[in-house]
C-alpha cells in the first residue's frame, strides 16, 4: 500500500491540538502552520473544548471535521489513543502518525496496548507511523508535522530515524543549512511502517537522491536485504546502526557461533544490499553531502589541488590509506600546468599551486586537472595565507564546480578566517571537510557505491542435492532427543550436499579400527566419535599419522580411555577412522550461525585450532551470489595464504566458493539447522576436503 497520504496529504487533522502554547500538541500544530502547509493543504485542529486554535476552526472529534482527512497526527494521552484511532477508522482516515508515548517502550503493559492499537488500525486499513515518535516532515509538500521547531531548507536527502531524540538533533543540524532534507520520518516503535516500507516509498521519489537510516534494530532482515538491494541500484543508502554489541552470554557449540554476532550480521547484510554503513553521525552526514550534491565517482583516481605542501602530503596519505589512487596525470596535463603555474609550483599530483595562489589560478588549475581522463575526482584544498582572499577563492571554486563532470570535494582548513569562504561553499552545496582524512573517507564511500552500482544483478545458484538423506539424519537426531551432532552424522549431511570428504568409517572396537585402517590404507587418523564431544582436541580425542595396526589399536584404546575420563557421561560411539589428507593444503573454516533478524549467517576464515583467537573471519547472509562468495575470500587479512606462498600453488578458490554456496543452500533448505562448522576445510591447488565438522539443531 502506498504511503502517499503521509507525504502528500490534502488535509491533516492534529488530534489533541492544544490552544496552550506550552503544550507539545500546540507545537506540532504551530510547526505545521509555520511550514507553509496551510497555503496548499487543509488543517483541522481537533480539541474537545476549543473553538479555534491559531486561527483555524477546531472540532471536538475527528468525525466532526466537515471534510475528508488524509492524515491524522495524534497527540493525546495514551489511554485515549485507541478511541481516537477508532474514530479515525470511522472517518476513513488512511494514515496516522501517533506521537504519543506509553506503548511497547513502556514495558509489558505498553506492549499489550500497542498490540490492541494495531488491531484497530488493521481492522480499518489505517497505516501507522509510531507510536512514540517525533513525527514526519516533507520539505517539498511542504509539511512539518513534528514537534521539532524551525523551517528546513529542502534538499536531496531523505532521513529515517528510529530515535526521536536523535531526530531532533538531526533536524537542528539540517536547519543550520549544510544538508537539505527532502523528507524526515521518526519511526518510533515501528508498530506498522518500518525501514522496509520507507525504502519502497522513497525508491522512486523524485525529490530524494540519497536515503539515510538510523536504526537500532531491523526485524525484517531478509526482506530488508531484498528491498535495499533494489533501491541501491537507483540511489545510495547510508546507514548507521546502533546497539551492535551483545550483552550476556549464551551457550554455543561451534566456532562460528562464538564468532558471529549482531554486528557481523548487520555488516554482512548491509554489504550484500549495497548499503553503505558508517559508525558515526559525523561520517553519515559527510557522506550524505557528497552523494546529495555531487555527481558519481566513476573510479578511484583522485587529483589534489592545494596551496600548501604539508596539507597536500597529508591528503595524499589519507587518499592512499583509504585504498584510493593518486591520479597519474597525462603528459599533456602536466605540460599545461607548468605553463599556468609559477616555476616554484608543483605540476604533478598533488598539485601545489603555492601560498599566493589567486582565485583565477585555482579556477584554471581545477579546470585543467578535471579535464584529465585519468582523474575521477578532485579534492581542492585551501590553507589561509596572509595575502590570500579566501572568500574570492571560494567563489572561484564554485564557478568552476558548475562545469565539472567529476565530483569535487573541498578541504578548506581553518575556522575564523574561513567563515565567509565556508558560507559560500555551503550556500552552493559544495561539500567541505575540515580535515583531509574525512574527505578521503567520503571518496572511499563513493567509490564503494559505484562498485556496487556497476555489479551485475545477483545470481543465486541452486544445486541438485539429496534432501531426503539430510532429513533422515535430522529426524534420527531428534528422535534420540539430541540437538547436536558430531562428525559421523554431520558428514552424512555434507555428503548429501556434495562436499568432498576423506574416506572414513566408524569403528566401535579397536579390532574394527584396525580392519578399517587396513581397508583405507595407511597412514590414517583416529577421532573420538560422540555426539556429546564436539571439541575433540579438548579431551585428547584425536590421533594422526598412524602408520600401522599396532599404532591404530593403541590410539583407539587411548582415545576412548581419555574421553571416558574427561566426559564420563558422554555417549561414546567409538572412533572414526579417516584417511590422512594430503599435506601442503591451507586450513580454512566455513560455518553457519542462524541470526534472529537475518537468518543464515555464513562464515569464512582461516581455520585450525586458533580460529577464535585470530578471529580472521568474514560473513555473508544466505542466499548470496557467487560474486559475494568470492568477495568473502578477499575480505580476510590472511587471504595471501590462498594465493600461494613459499612454493605452494595457489589455492583452488573456485572450490571454496562452491562449498560456501552449498552451505548457504543447506542453511536455507533446513531452517532447523542452527549452527555448523567445517573446520578445517583443507584447500589444495586443486580441490578441497572437509576434514572435521559439527552441527547443531535448534532446540
Amino acid at each position: 500500500m502506498s504511503l502517499k497520504s503521509f507525504f502528500e496529504p490534502n488535509s491533516i487533522a492534529i488530534i489533541g491540538a492544544s490552544p496552550n502554547p506550552d503544550k507539545l500538541s500546540h507545537a506540532v500544530l504551530k510547526n505545521l502552520v509555520d511550514s507553509g502547509y496551510g497555503q496548499e493543504g487543509k488543517i483541522f485542529p481537533v480539541h474537545p473544548n476549543a473553538a479555534e486554535i491559531l486561527g483555524y476552526p477546531a472540532y471536538p472529534t475527528v468525525t466532526d471535521v466537515p471534510d475528508t482527512v488524509d492524515l491524522a497526527v495524534i497527540v493525546v494521552p495514551f489511554p485515549h489513543v485507541p478511541a481516537v484511532l477508532q474514530a479515525c477508522g470511522q472517518k476513513k482516515v488512511p494514515a496516522a502518525v501517533i506521537i504519543t508515548a506509553g506503548f511497547r517502550e513502556a514495558g509489558p503493559n505498553g506492549r499489550l496496548r500497542e498490540e490492541a492499537l494495531m488491531e484497530i488500525a488493521n481492522s480499518y486499513n489505517i497505516r501507522i507511523i509510531g507510536p512514540n515518535c517525533l513525527g514526519i516532515l516533507d520539505t517539498h509538500t511542504p509539511m512539518n508535522a513534528t514537534f521539532a521547531p524551525g523551517v528546513l531548507r529542502s534538499g536531496p536527502a531523505a532521513f529515517m530515524s528510529q530515535s526521536g531524540a536523535l531526530g531532533v538533533a538531526i533536524l537542528d543540524w539540517a536547519q543550520a543549512g549544510r544538508l537539505g532534507l527532502s523528507k524526515f520520518v521518526s519511526l518510533g516503535n515501528k508498530a506498522d511502517v518500518d525501514e522496509v516500507d520507507l525504502l519502497r516509498e522513497w525508491h522512486h521519489d523524485e525529490q530524494t537522491r540519497v536515503i539515510l537510516i538510523y536504526s537500532e534494530a531491523l526485524s525484517k532482515g531478509q526482506e530488508f536485504i531484498r528491498v535495499a538491494r533494489q533501491v541501491s541500484q537507483t540511489k545510495p543508502i547510508l546507514a548507521i546502526k546502533s546497539g551492535n554489541t551483545q550483552s550476556g552470554s549464551r551457550a554455543v557449540s561451534s566456532h562460528t557461533g562464538s564468532l558471529a554476532g549482531s554486528q557481523q550480521a548487520y555488516e554482512a547484510a548491509f554489504k550484500q544490499a549495497g548499503v553503505l554503513q558508517t559508525d558515526s553521525l559525523e561520517s553519515l552526514f559527510d557522506m550524505a553531502l557528497a552523494f546529495g550534491y555531487q555527481p558519481p565517482l566513476k573510479g578511484e583516481r583522485i587529483a589534489i589541488v592545494t596551496n600548501a605542501g604539508g596539507p597536500g602530503i597529508l591528503a595524499t596519505d589519507a587518499i592512499e590509506r583509504a585504498g584510493l589512487t593518486i591520479a597519474p596525470f597525462s603528459d599533456e596535463t602536466i605540460e599545461k600546468l607548468r605553463k599556468l603555474l609559477p616555476e616554484a609550483a608543483v605540476s604533478e599530483n598533488p598539485v601545489d599551486i603555492l601560498g599566493d595562489a589567486s582565485p583565477e589560478r585555482y579556477r584554471l588549475v581545477l579546470e585543467t586537472v578535471a579535464a584529465d581522463p585519468n582523474v575521477d575526482g578532485v579534492l581542492a584544498m585551501l590553507v589561509p595565507q596572509a595575502v590570500l582572499d579566501t572568500k574570492a577563492v571560494a567563489k572561484a571554486v564554485v564557478a568552476q564546480e558548475k562545469h565539472l563532470a567529476e565530483p569535487l570535494l573541498t578541504c578548506f582548513m581553518g575556522e575564523s578566517r574561513m567563515r565567509d569562504a565556508l558560507d559560500i561553499l555551503n550556500e552552493h552545496r559544495i561539500p567541505n571537510y575540515q580535515f583531509p582524512e574525512r574527505a578521503a573517507q567520503v571518496f572511499r564511500a563513493m567509490a564503494n557505491y559505484q562498485k556496487y552500482y556497476d555489479r551485475p544483478p545477483a545470481q543465486f545458484n541452486t544445486y541438485s542435492v539429496d534432501h531426503a538423506a539430510v532429513r533422515e539424519v535430522i529426524d534420527q537426531v531428534r528422535a534420540a532427543g539430541r540437538s547436536t551432532m558430531g562428525d559421523l552424522e554431520a558428514s552424512r549431511i555434507m555428503t548429501a550436499y556434495g562436499l568432498p570428504m576423506p574416506k572414513f568409517k566408524l569403528a566401535k572396537t579397536a579390532e574394527q579400527a584396525v580392519e578399517i585402517a587396513d581397508q583405507i590404507g595407511y597412514p590414517v587418523a583416529l577421532k573420538v566419535a560422540s555426539p556429546d564431544i564436539l571439541h575433540k582436541t579438548d579431551v585428547g580425542g584425536v590421533r594422526i599419522r598412524l602408520q600401522n595396526a599396532a599404532e591404530v589399536q593403541e590410539a583407539f584404546l587411548g582415545i576412548t580411555d581419555q574421553a571416558t575420563n574427561a566426559r564420563p557421561t558422554a555417549n561414546l560411539w567409538g572412533c572414526l577412522v579417516q584417511e590422512m589428507v594430503p599435506p601442503l593444503g591451507v586450513e580454512i573454516l566455513i560455518g553457519m550461525k542462524r541470526d534472529p533478524q537475518f537468518g543464515p549467517l555464513v562464515a569464512f576464515g582461516i581455520g585450525g585450532i586458533f580460529v577464535e583467537t585470530l578471529r580472521d573471519v568474514t560473513f555473508r547472509v544466505a542466499p548470496f551470489s557467487e560474486e559475494d562468495a568470492a568477495e568473502m575470500i578477499d575480505d580476510i587479512r590472511a587471504r595471501a595464504l590462498l594465493d600461494g606462498v613459499r612454493g605452494r600453488p595457489p589455492a583452488d578458490k573456485a572450490a571454496v566458493v562452491d562449498v560456501l554456496l552449498r552451505i548457504g543452500q543447506l542453511a536455507l533448505d533446513f531452517p532447523e539447522i542452527n549452527e555448523l562448522d567445517i573446520n578445517p576445510l583443507v584447500v589444495y591447488g586443486e580441490g578441497v576436503l572437509a576434514v572435521d565438522m559439527r552441527l547443531a539443531l535448534t532446540n
